[in-house]
């Protein structure tokens, strides 16, 4: 393991007794989520800077999975920590119902990014009521009731947003109550058309659409949402023309579209939102996590000129006691000139091209257990299977397996911080990773890879 006590360094502060009363603590009185708390063993961090974390021993890791894929411009970036320290000192809260100016350049600055005449925003708390809140602004826009959402994605745990998601976190939560109807996107790699080109993939997948579309009743469809790229479902990229056919399906029946860019938003991907990637504006745009990097809870929505005027003389039923919070808000603006100022979208798109891309392309060259990588930016899926012909996961889906267990261990033991779901890797590491470290944390997933590989003889 690559481990500050081995070099010599440890973070400030660093204080193993405190690591092990917080663990403690954590262990009396803490309900961790999405987990089952008795079989819980979770890791202390006590410090983080850059592309970096030390748990509580005082080891250090590589993140690559920038926690839940959201600090996108890594740990402790001064202008963001001072930012927020010189809003607290300014102005620590603010009802929503006020003005204040770190809100208004906020605003400002994500509608200047997000596509189209976007203009409007209206701040949430994070991902999961961004998403809940561009539903209620479609329902209430339309006068409709259905939304519709795909199989293998992730739009939040809330009551809503979980039904819209579309993996096993949403069955112990669906009671067929909330108006949610799925359907199954492109993915050629598990297709469910019997595709074998991106084509027929795409073609198929619209056709499908359109059906349930029809059979569901056009006029009873208030949305539709879509991650412009899947993330935790697998980051698979809509084939060629798929989202532009959703873009004129929607606006042909009245069905407003919902670009859930909660996180492949602000950088991920390699531009400012992923659905740039296909030309396509839609209706509504939430996002969270990279607006500041998760450094203070926000998110958003993006809206339309047209949804907009729908609330212009009638009252939007709906609001939060935090939306738009200072110091939220202001590290949202610290983080976006930051992103400006040393052009880290750009980094992240040469990454994409020169080093991420080309080490796992060779992945898939070198290692019998890589059924397929695919991604953009510093948004990358390894997919693992234990036969290629196959393509039997190397997890069942919406679990693990003891497989995939020993492969994230061989991360960590390594001083790697993997994003693993169900039988992928995910490289994820922070936008503004350098050079230098992305290369090593690949080396790193490549030796892990060969022990994948002897688990599947």
């Amino acid at each position: 393991m690559t481990s500050t006590l081995d070099s010599g360094v440890l973070p400030l502060h660093h204080d193993p007794e405190g690591a092990r009363r917080a663990y403690e603590l954590d262990r009396k009185h803490v309900f961790h989520s999405w987990s089952a708390q008795d079989l819980l063993d979770p890791m202390v961090i006590t410090a983080a800077e850059g592309s970096h974390v030390w748990d509580g021993e005082g080891n250090k890791y590589l993140d690559f999975s920038s926690q839940l894929v959201n600090t996108n411009i890594g740990h402790q970036h001064p202008a963001v920590v001072s930012a927020i320290a010189a809003q607290a000192a300014k102005l620590c809260t603010i009802a929503p119902s006020y003005v204040n100016d770190a809100r208004s350049e906020a605003a400002r600055l994500i509608a200047e990014r997000t596509p189209g005449e976007l203009d409007k925003i209206f701040f949430t708390n994070g991902g999961a009521d961004a998403n809940e809140h561009a539903v209620r602004m479609a329902r209430l826009h339309t006068g409709r009731h259905k939304v519709l959402s795909a199989y293998r994605s992730y739009h939040g745990g809330t009551q809503l947003a979980v039904n819209l998601t579309g993996d096993p976190r949403r069955w112990a939560s669906d009671h067929a109550s909330t108006g949610t109807i799925h359907f199954f996107p492109p993915y050629l790699y598990r297709t469910a058309f019997h595709s074998t080109t991106q084509e027929e993939e795409s073609q198929r997948a619209l056709e499908h659409l359109e059906q349930l579309v029809s059979f569901e009743g056009p006029s009873t469809i208030a949305a539709l949402i879509l991650e412009s790229i899947p993330g935790t479902a697998g980051i698979y990229l809509p084939p060629p023309g798929y989202l532009q056919g959703v873009r004129d399906l929607c606006t042909r029946h009245g069905i407003i579209l919902i670009a859930d860019e909660v996180m492949s938003g602000f950088g991920r991907t390699g531009k400012w939102f992923a659905i740039e990637h296909f030309d396509v504006v839609p209706d509504l745009l939430t996002f969270a996590k990279g607006v500041n990097s998760g450094y203070v809870p926000l998110g958003g929505v993006a809206i339309s000129p047209e949804i907009a005027a729908t609330f212009g003389q009638r009252v939007y039923p709906g609001g939060l006691t935090y939306s738009g919070h200072p110091l939220a808000t202001a590290a949202a603006v610290a983080t976006i000139n930051a992103m400006e100022d040393e052009q880290i979208v750009q980094h992240a798109a040469t990454l994409s091209e020169t080093v991420i891309g080309p080490a796992l392309s060779d992945f898939v060259e070198n290692h019998a257990s890589v059924g397929e990588v695919r991604g953009t930016g510093v948004f990358w899926a390894i997919e693992l299977v234990k036969n290629r012909e196959t393509r039997e996961p190397m997890a069942p889906y919406g679990s693990s397996s003891p497989e995939m267990n020993q492969i994230v261990a061989a991360c960590k033991s390594r001083g790697l911080l993997p994003f693993a779901n169900f039988n992928r890797i995910h490289v994820v590491p922070p936008c503004n990773i350098s050079a230098t470290d992305a290369q090593t944390g690949l080396a790193i997933l490549d030796e892990v890879l060969d022990i994948a590989d002897s688990l599947i003889g």
